[in-house]
C-alpha cells in the first residue's frame, strides 16, 4: 500500500528504523509511534519506499 503524503512516507520510514533498532521507539512521536506496534517490518517498508514525487505534503482525515 503507498503512501498517501510526504508526512505518512516519512512517519513510516521513522516507525521502520525504530522496529529494526536503528532508533529509540521513544524518540518518535504521533503516528509513527502508533505505527511500529500497529504494522509489520514488510507494511512499514512499503509505505516508507513511496515515491514522494507528486505527494502533497499532508491529507486530511475526510
Amino acid at each position: 500500500m503507498p503512501a498517501k503524503s510526504k508526512a505518512q512516507q516519512m512517519a513510516a520510514g521513522a516507525a521502520l528504523s525504530a522496529k529494526r533498532g536503528e532508533r529509540k521507539k521513544s524518540s518518535l512521536k504521533g503516528a509513527s509511534r502508533e505505527m511500529v506496534d500497529s504494522m509489520s517490518e514488510k507494511e512499514l517498508h512499503d509505505l516508507a519506499a513511496t515515491k514522494q514525487k507528486g505527494k502533497p505534503s499532508h491529507v486530511s482525515n475526510d
